[in-house]
């Protein structure tokens, strides 16, 4: 069963472009063997941390998002327990989080439209003009 995913890692600061294209190329290629998909990658730069990781203040964030199944995903954590130049990774499970967010979407648009129909209906009739009072002398 294909699930949605928000891969997230930290490279260390020093890392080149180069050398991040060649790791990112390697992971994206990796997951349609693996039986998934990749929708984006992201690299989001150097970034302070929060706190300090294997004596690094700063690292290079990089988002994938990729649809696919768990064994792809083991694979990809495996991939990047072992890569040296990753300092920290982090997983997370979205397609749950976009169908209730599509739901209340809906909704919202549901009740704007209701709201929205009786308002119209108002404004005409008050949008069309008094007739004048006849004049009495």
């Amino acid at each position: 069963m294909n699930r949605t995913y928000e891969l997230m890692f930290i490279v260390r600061p020093d890392m080149t472009d180069e050398d991040l294209d060649k790791l990112i190329s390697t992971l994206q290629s990796a997951v349609p063997g693996l039986g998934g998909t990749v929708q984006k990658v992201e690299k989001m730069g150097k970034r302070r941390l929060a706190y300090t990781v294997r004596r690094f203040h700063d690292g290079i964030y990089v988002l994938m998002v990729v649809d696919g199944g768990g064994p792809m995903i083991h694979e990809l954590e495996r991939r990047l327990r072992v890569t040296e130049p990753v300092i920290k990774f982090l997983t997370v499970r979205i397609d749950e989080e976009q169908k209730r967010l599509a739901k209340i979407k809906a909704l919202r648009d549901a009740k704007k439209k209701v709201s929205a129909q009786p308002a119209a209906g108002a404004e005409e009739g008050a949008a069309a003009p008094a007739a004048p009072a006849p004049a009495t002398a």
